[in-house]
């Protein structure tokens, strides 16, 4: 059907090719690109052969000018960023420039501050609508799936909703003493950032770790998860109409919390430039450098991961509660695609929001969540590759 530029090389990115080339009606040509070519390269030597024509650049997507440069070499049907989230701008100017349609898993966030939030990125609405060309912000897991969730729930099971709680459970085990299962700089801003949550039409704001609550998670057990601030919130607490309280939890253990609250009094957390040995270093991405990457994960991972809404609501004048969720096994994932869940959770997304992008079906000019498109389509591409989804109509609630 067309072509696929994929900006990036790590874990979801792997995961995300890899899917693209189980698919190759609608992917026939993909290009990898990332700063390390060599990376590229390693994937495409791996994945080769097969329907897919497979092509690698190097490219540093902090800069425009190289970006319009590869788009209008290559001149893909969709670009797929799965770069860092401080590049989200600088590859949508690139689509602009080259009238692409662009995809992404996580919404823009500058290098200089631990603040992700979609305003930069939806300040592009009038501009891509312009330029008839599309962007789908978050097509991920959370944000992405969680998202397309909410789309269902409201679609087909409420008249009205009125609270969300998002629930992100990893019960899988690594091995070490400390190690994040994504981008270790992203995740750990993210963690020690503040929390908030979306409340009658307003931010509430929380100290990091504040709230903290137990859940029986099926396929896991009992967990202790933290309320923490999460991008889909923003969009969510826009696009579903009405809703009164949007919360977005994540699990941790108490080791991965001892060892991030020794990091974080060192200094080791910190996005402040210091200056070692004549050089400016940011700790963060010195302590990046240092903890396993990701991608390597995989192999020595076990357990399963359970994502997913709790929805509360009215159906026919009647309150109703409902629970999608889906449960992903790290074993599973690297058996398929030598990836652990993590990235596997937000690759298979990825690949599909670039379909559905492709394809036509989730395809208008301007910027959008992907909540505010047909929920049907997506939900039901989930079970084809990859991420059954399944639902509890009587669900536990979250207090």
């Amino acid at each position: 059907m067309g072509k696929c530029l994929i900006i990036g090389c790590g874990g979801v990115a792997s995961v995300a090719i890899h899917k693209c080339c189980q698919n190759p009606d609608v992917f026939e040509e993909i290009m990898i690109a990332s700063r390390t070519k060599s990376k590229c390269d390693a994937l495409a030597e791996k994945l080769g052969g097969g329907k897919t024509k497979i092509h690698t650049a190097q490219v540093d997507a902090d800069h425009v000018d190289a970006l319009v440069a590869l788009i209008q070499g290559f001149q893909p049907d969709v670009v797929l960023n799965l770069a860092l989230p401080y590049q989200d701008l600088s590859i949508m100017e690139a689509c602009l420039a080259t009238k692409t349609h662009y995809v992404d898993t996580a919404n823009y966030e500058p290098p200089e501050t631990a603040k992700f939030e979609y305003r930069w990125q939806w300040a592009y609405q009038e501009r891509f609508r312009q330029a008839g060309i599309c962007a789908l912000l978050g097509s991920g897991f959370d944000p992405g799936v969680t998202g397309v969730f909410s789309a269902y729930a409201q679609k087909h099971h409420f008249d009205s909703i009125e609270y969300i709680d998002i629930l992100d459970a990893n019960g899988g085990d690594h091995g070490y003493p400390f190690a994040t299962n994504f981008n270790p700089e992203i995740n750990i801003r993210e963690v020690t950032a503040k929390g908030s949550y979306w409340e009658n039409g307003h931010w509430v704001e929380t100290e990091p770790m504040e709230i903290k609550r137990e859940f029986d998670f099926k396929g896991i057990g009992k967990r202790d998860m933290y309320l923490l601030h999460h991008e889909e919130l923003e969009s969510l607490a826009q696009n579903i109409h009405g809703v009164k309280r949007i919360r977005f939890f994540m699990t941790f253990g108490q080791s991965y919390l001892t060892h991030l609250k020794c990091l974080e009094n060192v200094g080791m957390t910190s996005i402040t430039p210091i200056n070692y040995e004549g050089k400016q270093i940011i700790p963060l991405q010195f302590l990046k450098a240092v903890l396993p990457d990701p991608a390597s994960l995989g192999p020595r991972t076990t357990g399963k991961t359970n994502i997913g809404c709790i929805f509360q609501g009215i159906k026919d004048g009647k309150p109703k509660t409902y629970y999608l969720y889906n449960i992903c096994d790290h074993q599973a994932c690297y058996q398929e695609v030598g990836s652990q869940a993590i990235s596997y959770t937000t690759g298979v997304p990825a690949m599909i929001g670039a379909m559905l992008v492709m394809n036509g079906t989730w395809n208008k000019p301007g910027v959008w969540n992907v909540e505010q498109f047909d929920p049907d389509p997506f939900m039901d591409a989930l079970g084809k590759w990859g991420l059954p989804w399944m639902e509890d109509h009587n669900p536990v609630l979250v207090d």
